[in-house]
């Protein structure tokens, strides 16, 4: 009887040891997939600057060196390190920065403003934007999930065992965080 409730004794404890095993792997395994997301969001974004630039560079004479950093951070965030999470949120918050004042030229060209074509990138960025937000928001979502199992006991013993680390969050950069300036003198 004795050798018997030791066995079904290592067999529950064998069986939560997996359960918190695999909890990590899933949890792993779906921050990896919603940093995907957010990779997807930022080459559709890529892929709809060109057709921007050009749309805007045909419409108006605005400042060149806007355009050219938008082609030149667009150029970067592609060279970033697929695995350089930060560095490459850093390159897109500067790319969202600049976008913002390409947008702000269609205020100076009414024609510009009402090209079908205009029209139709600026709605498809601004979804592409939203769905950066969100993405962002699922990946810190899971990694906090991941994190605190981590660091939860006994989970923590498991993942100490099997070399699982904490995932840094995505961060606003500060610069996003003033308060923008609304003046309405002219």
């Amino acid at each position: 009887m004795a050798i018997l409730i030791v066995i079904l004794v290592l067999v529950v404890i064998i069986g939560i040891y997996v359960v918190m095993y695999n909890g990590l792997v899933q949890l792993r395994v779906h921050s990896q997939e919603s940093w995907s997301q957010i990779d997807v969001q930022l080459q559709r974004r890529n892929d709809l600057i060109p057709n921007l630039v050009s749309t805007v560079k045909g419409y108006s004479k605005f400042e060149a060196s806007t355009l050219a950093k938008v082609t030149e951070l667009r150029t970067a965030l592609n060279n970033v390190p697929d695995d350089d999470h930060a560095k490459k949120m850093e390159v897109s918050n500067q790319l969202t920065g600049t976008l913002r004042t390409l947008f702000a030229v269609s205020e100076n060209y009414p024609d510009l403003k009402a090209s079908a074509e205009y029209q139709q990138l600026m709605e498809e960025l601004s979804n592409t934007e939203n769905k950066i937000a969100y993405s962002r928001q699922l990946y810190n979502s899971t990694v906090a999930a991941l994190n605190a199992k981590i660091q939860s006991f006994p989970s923590n013993i498991v993942a100490k065992l099997h070399h699982f680390t904490q995932i840094d969050y995505l961060q606003v950069p500060e610069s996003a965080k003033a308060a923008p300036k609304v003046s309405f003198d002219d």
